[in-house]
């Protein structure tokens, strides 16, 4: 397992963990960002990452892209 940060651009992974306070977990899944659900990087620009999961783009920063551990 490693967090979705260090995921490579283009790469699909599953989700494995989501970790951080409550109100952060339910945060990411209301995004999208549930155990199990492929996630996919498409850019890294600046301090964000841009994924792709459930069919949507998304733009998260580091911070939470850190909480979001993928396998």
């Amino acid at each position: 397992m490693m967090p979705l940060m260090l995921a490579s651009i283009g790469e699909e992974h599953i989700i494995k963990k989501i970790g951080g306070k409550p109100e952060v977990k339910q945060h990411l899944e209301n995004l999208g960002f549930v155990v199990g659900s492929t996630v996919t990087v498409i850019n890294a620009l600046g301090g964000n990452i841009i994924v792709n999961v459930k069919d949507a783009r998304i733009a998260i920063s580091k911070e939470m892209a850190q909480k979001i551990m993928v396998g």
